[in-house]
């Protein structure tokens, strides 16, 4: 299964991404929206295919950026079948990109959802005072951070906690889960139903 990775920042995911075994999944593209991230060069030191799509170069034309961007994954193999990992892509897919992966497109999350969805989850947990926040890994549809949750661990909050500290050990759990995640999926091991995903062999997860 060809995987095309969406990123706009560091790329730890990534790394954790081109570290693992993913089984039958294999990282066909990494696409940034940004250029000069550290996410191209880690997929360049990793000899993967490293691509930008500026989204500025299209202005407030989603439907023309997601069209690129397609093109790119189309190029290197990633086709309906395949599937899409976004790795701190900090854009909000249309459903018309959705559409053309359905319950293909994996997202990490650094909250445990529906709790504290939207690009400050760590900080916001840490303003409500929550003792117990996570990870998430779910699969991408048409809501922010709402679609079918497939794995998630629980971080503890710890006292002197700053943002940064606690999503450290956030990454730490999200570095363990996608890769696991990818790797169920490219084996066919995951099931919808409804919301609720199931493993092959198990109850839900």
């Amino acid at each position: 299964m060809n995987v095309g990775v969406l990123v706009s920042g560091t790329g730890t995911n990534l790394q954790a991404l081109l570290d693992a075994d993913l089984g039958a999944a294999r990282v066909a593209v990494v696409v940034s929206n940004r250029p000069g991230v550290a996410a191209l060069d880690r997929a360049t030191a990793a000899g993967v295919p490293a691509v930008v799509v500026p989204h500025g170069a299209y202005g407030d034309d989603r439907a023309a950026f997601e069209d690129a961007v397609l093109a790119v994954l189309a190029q290197h193999g990633v086709l309906p079948g395949g599937a899409v990992v976004l790795a701190g892509f900090m854009r909000i897919l249309t459903p018309r990109f959705v559409d053309r992966f359905p319950l293909r497109i994996v997202n990490t999350h650094p909250s445990l959802l529906p709790a504290f969805p939207g690009a400050n989850a760590v900080a916001d947990a840490l303003a409500h005072g929550v003792k117990v926040t996570g990870a998430t890994v779910h699969f991408v549809d048409g809501t922010l951070d709402g679609g079918p949750i497939i794995a998630q661990a629980a971080v503890p909050v710890l006292p002197g906690d700053d943002a940064a500290a606690l999503h450290a050990r956030i990454l730490c759990e999200e570095h363990r889960m996608l890769p696991a995640a990818v790797r169920s999926l490219a084996a066919g091991e995951l099931l919808c139903q409804g919301r609720h995903v199931i493993r092959r062999g198990s109850g839900a997860e």
